[in-house]
Parts: structure tokens; sequence; C-alpha cells
């Protein structure tokens, strides 16, 4: 492996405090709820990826049927989740966020970036301008090397 170079060590040093700050706020906030943290990431694969039935949520998560289910259970009894038959299988059930639910994940999402607004208030007006250019190139960069592995 090549040494990085003085700008991925600076990109690397970011990531690294973006996701520290970032993975504290989630954690933080689940424990607040009461959730566990796999409880609170199912909640969220169902926020970003929508319905979806209970063997998915056990391949998402590398867990069994069995220990699926009880993550679920819980999220449905506390009302975050609901469970419908599905429409392509009456034999399943497709599991959606309820209103409950996308109102936590809504708090969750707040709460995960406020530090970035605090961070914000620290930047000067052209540090901003200068931070927000870099952070659309490294973007657009990401999503077009996505795009050619999708293509591959």
């Amino acid at each position: 492996m090549t040494k990085p170079t003085q700008f991925s060590q600076t990109l690397r040093a970011w990531m690294d405090a973006f996701m520290h700050r970032s993975m504290r706020g989630w954690s933080h906030f689940a424990k607040s709820t009461g959730l566990s943290m796999p409880q609170f990431s199912i909640l969220m694969q169902l926020h970003h990826k929508g319905p979806c039935g209970m063997s998915a949520i056990g391949e998402r998560f590398d867990i069994s049927a069995a220990a699926a289910s009880q993550l679920v259970e819980k999220l449905v009894q506390a009302g975050y989740l609901e469970r419908a038959e599905d429409p392509t299988d009456r034999r399943a059930k497709l599991l959606t966020l309820s209103a409950k639910g996308n109102e936590l994940i809504k708090q969750g999402i707040e709460e995960r970036y406020r530090w970035m607004d605090d961070l914000v208030l620290t930047l000067s007006a052209e540090d901003q301008r200068k931070t927000a250019d870099a952070l659309e190139i490294l973007t657009k960069a990401a999503q077009q090397l996505d795009e050619k592995k999708q293509s591959l």
C-alpha cells in the first residue's frame, strides 16, 4: 500500500472526526429513547430504503430470523413500526415506519447534525464558501466513482 498523501491524510482526519461525532450523536440519541443501536438501525434502514419484509431485516443486519423477529417485535410494541400483509405474498409481513417512528427518525437526524450547525458558526463566511466548494467537488467525485462501479 502506498503512503497516503497530505491531501489523503487530511481527508482521513476529517472523515474520522466526522464519523466519531456523527456516531456519538446517534448513540446518545438512541440511548435517550431507550432503544438499542440495532433497533435504531432497523428504523434507519426502513427510513432510507423503505418498507421491507422480516427476511430483509435479517439479511441487512446479518442476524438470524429469530433475532430479527425479537428486535422488530419490540419496535412494533413501542409503536415505531407497523406490520401489514405483504401484497405480493400473503404469508409474509411487510414492515413500515409508523408516524411515531418517522418522527423519532426526524428527531434523530436533527440531533445527529446539531454539532455541524455549531461547527458552521465557528467558520467565517469565506471559510464556509471554500469548504462548501471543496465538499461539492468531493461529493461529485464520490458519486461518479459509485456510478462507475455500479456500471461494471
